[in-house]
């Protein structure tokens, strides 16, 4: 399955980021649907060819109704729920916009559940997150890179009044990422939307070889002279050793003597629903002989302070170790069938010599054999079976 490369060199936002998905492959026809989909009626979308400083870019805009001026996070999450997206696309888009309300949340001394989410709460910011997130999965991207973000410079008109770039959400939303500043008199060139959809869903910048296999550009809406205001999607296979890909990761680490297992599982929980790629529990011997525990976490770069904090606020821990890691993953894609009228997510993972490994997901087969009142292995077996016939 194919990798994603970011290549935000004059920024990026949902707007841009649908438009390089369309010079990619993505099916117009289907992101004209999207409004509908989600039940936003009378929402027109044009998709239309474009110039940015000579190059060939596709440009989306959103023809929206008079709409509320902005949604608190409960209306987005009902309006994203009652819709046709897959599940796994549901999570990612609720992550990019929790993410921005946890940000303006603490910004403006309120609560997540209290903020008003002005521009991200329109429908088109709505849209391009959902959009977005799910058309990576549509063209059946299994990993997104992002190289360094151009942040642009000056000031932005806000809901709140004039800010500086990037605007405060946006900044605390690139935290952990690699950025720069300008180009000169660029203005504001990355969005709150933008900055969420790289904190969910890129691994980092892209570490390796790869092979490229399609580019495309999105268009921005403005126009600077002599450089394109776009951004860049590429499409590749990573062309690591033995096939494998390249991550650079972090990884966290504390170690724990005074804490109960119950609450050590409860952060557990909470590191892995806050975006963990792993959480490893390791029994070890502390001082004076005393038992305990190694609490390590890997995790995208974007998501280490997010998680770390995490740490610190659900254990005992005064500290948190943090290193780079390189991993070297097998390529793999999460596929959904069928079992007894019943969606089961599995990963399909390809090895060097074009074999496949398929695991359905736990938690997708427990639910359908409580549903079903068949056993876990039954489901397992039929759901592995399908993912390999497909």
């Amino acid at each position: 399955m194919p990798i994603a490369i970011l290549d935000p060199f004059s920024g990026i936002s949902g707007d841009m980021t649908l438009g390089a998905l369309v010079a990619v492959g993505l099916d117009p026809d289907w992101l004209r649907a999207l409004p509908e989909r989600l039940g936003l009626e009378g929402v027109g979308v044009r998709i239309a060819d474009v110039q940015r400083a000579g190059i060939g870019c596709v440009k989306v805009d959103f023809d929206i109704p008079p709409q509320p001026h902005g949604r608190h996070l409960r209306h987005i999450r009902e309006l994203v729920a009652r819709s046709a997206a897959p599940d796994s696309v549901k999570a990612r888009a609720d992550a990019a916009f929790t993410a921005i309300a946890e940000q303006e949340a603490a910004i403006h001394g309120t609560t997540v559940e209290r903020v008003h989410l002005h521009e991200v709460g329109a429908v088109d910011a709505i849209l391009d997150v959902v959009g977005a997130v799910w058309g990576f999965e549509r063209l059946g991207v299994s990993r997104v890179y992002c190289g360094p973000i151009s942040l642009g410079d000056g000031f932005v008109d806000a809901a709140h009044g004039r800010l500086p770039v990037p605007a405060p959400a946006t900044l605390r939303l690139l935290e952990g990422l690699r950025v720069r500043p300008g180009p000169a008199d660029s203005g504001e060139l990355v969005t709150p939307t933008g900055a969420a959809l790289v904190r969910v869903l890129a691994s980092g910048p892209m570490a390796g070889e790869y092979v490229p296999l399609r580019s495309g550009f999105g268009a921005g809406t403005r126009e600077f002279e002599g450089r394109p205001n776009a951004l860049r999607i590429t499409l590749a296979e990573a062309a690591g050793a033995g096939g494998l890909a390249v991550e650079q990761l972090v990884q966290l680490a504390c170690d724990l003597d005074d804490i109960t297992g119950e609450y050590l599982a409860g952060a557990a929980d909470r590191l892995r629903e806050g975006g963990a790629l792993d959480v490893v529990v390791i029994p070890t011997v502390m001082k004076k002989g005393r038992p305990g525990f190694r609490l390590e976490v890997l995790a995208a770069p974007a998501s280490a302070d997010t998680l770390e904090r995490v740490m610190l606020a659900e254990t005992t821990t005064l500290g948190v170790r943090r290193s780079v890691v390189e991993r070297h993953a097998v390529p793999r894609e999460e596929r959904v069938v069928e079992v007894a009228g019943h969606a089961v997510r599995v990963k399909v993972a390809v090895l060097a010599d074009g074999t496949r490994q398929v695991k359905p997901e736990y938690e997708d087969v427990r639910r359908v054999a409580l549903a079903t009142a068949r056993t876990l292995r039954t489901i397992f077996q039929e759901a592995a079976a399908r993912a390999a016939e497909a």
